[in-house]
């Protein structure tokens, strides 16, 4: 394949703003989509585009305007339909249409996973509405988690311990439900001893890659923190790479997929699967030689991926806002990277509102719990300035 590329990038926050710098450093030329002004990535592209997502039109428009080589989705909130139209096209859509609509939808991945491959999940039902929420919820028991079946980083996202906390969930996770969907799923709440991200790399012509496991650490259904490599065995990583294996391969295409796993003691059960870089693979930009987004390029151009080498404990931590501001400043920057080892990423949102994420902290240390333990510290110096 010859270079650049010319490529459009659905969704334009943190992860695709890396995404962008890892396609400019190989010269390709990059439009970045997203429903705002000035989104992180759109700060690096070679131009930009404010539409909404969901709507088919504002699709059209700006696909038949650039004509890219690839269309990569990077959010939720987009009309997935129109993306299986383009491919009908003869647009390439990563990593494939139907690889999009499924995984945009808990709903229809899970289905996937547990109808169609036989895989083992956390027991699940679907509701509409909230008396459908109450029954199903009674069915599969206290505590569960219930989440909407489109969102992204976990939002609207609650574990119910009993019959009494079911509607503020239902009205939380409507709240924070991306796209135009009122449908939620309640699961079984898995007493996991850590939950893992297997990036898995699927590639054109060669044959589907790993990196070393992440274990990450959730609040209010969001990352706070991730760090590689997870301490887990190596029986239990087999069994996550083929289960990430069947499934990646069913939803076909290439690029990086985050696939997500609880491990309790003895199982290791399969969660969800993010058709992009993942969030918790930030830690990739200070803990291997190829980050995810450099990974997920490769991937996506055909381009050789000959070794990826783990570098050591490492671990990353969130820097988030804490109040509501149109001036974003930070304090405590040259505090955070006194210490060795430390790197900052400040993403360039142009508004903060209390848990947004607004970059991350990045460490090495001698073991994983030396990282953790910079990372936080870090990522805890850092302000938004008043």
């Amino acid at each position: 394949m010859k270079l650049p590329q010319k490529l459009m990038l659905l969704g334009s926050g943190e992860l695709g703003k890396e995404f962008v710098i890892a396609a400019q450093r190989l010269g390709n030329y990059v439009i970045a989509v997203d429903r705002y002004a000035n989104a992180p990535a759109m700060q690096v592209a070679n131009c930009c585009e404010v539409i909404s997502m969901l709507s088919a039109d504002d699709l059209e428009t700006i696909v038949t305007k650039h004509q890219p080589d690839f269309i990569i989705p990077e959010i939720e909130a987009i009309r997935t339909e129109k993306l299986l139209e383009f491919e009908q096209k003869g647009f390439t859509v990563i990593p494939t249409a139907a690889a999009t609509n499924y995984t945009m939808n808990r709903d229809r991945i899970r289905n996937l996973a547990h109808d169609k491959l036989g895989i083992r999940t956390a027991k699940y039902a679907y509701a509409i509405a909230l008396e459908e929420l109450i029954a199903v919820s009674l069915e599969i028991g206290f505590p569960n988690v219930v989440k909407p079946v489109m969102s992204s980083s976990g939002k609207g996202q609650s574990v119910v311990k009993e019959k009494s906390e079911v509607e503020k969930a239902w009205l939380y996770a409507i709240a924070n439900s991306r796209g135009d969907s009122q449908k939620v799923i309640v699961e079984e709440f898995i007493d996991f001893e850590i939950e893992i991200t297997l990036l898995t790399i699927k590639q054109w012509n060669a044959p589907t890659i790993f990196c070393s496991p992440i274990g990450h650490r959730q609040e209010r259904g969001d990352y706070q923190e991730s760090w590689q490599p997870a301490e887990i065995s190596e029986n239990m990583i087999v069994s996550a790479q083929t289960i990430a294996k069947k499934v990646t391969d069913a939803l076909g295409g290439a690029g990086i997929f985050g696939v997500e796993f609880f491990l309790t003691k003895d199982e290791v059960i399969f969660s969800e699967v993010s058709p992009r870089p993942h969030d918790t693979g930030m830690v990739t930009l200070i803990s291997q030689n190829l980050n995810e987004f450099e990974l997920h390029l490769r991937a996506i151009l055909g381009l050789p991926i000959p070794h990826i080498q783990q570098l050591g404990p490492a671990a990353s931590a969130v820097i988030l806002a804490t109040e509501h501001s149109d001036t974003v400043a930070f304090t405590g920057v040259a505090e955070a990277l006194s210490e060795k080892d430390v790197d900052i990423r400040l993403f360039g949102k142009p508004h903060a509102h209390p848990y947004r994420r607004m970059g991350v902290a990045l460490a090495k240390g001698n073991n994983i719990q030396q990282a953790r333990e910079k990372a936080t510290k870090a990522a805890s110096q850092i302000k938004l300035a008043s």
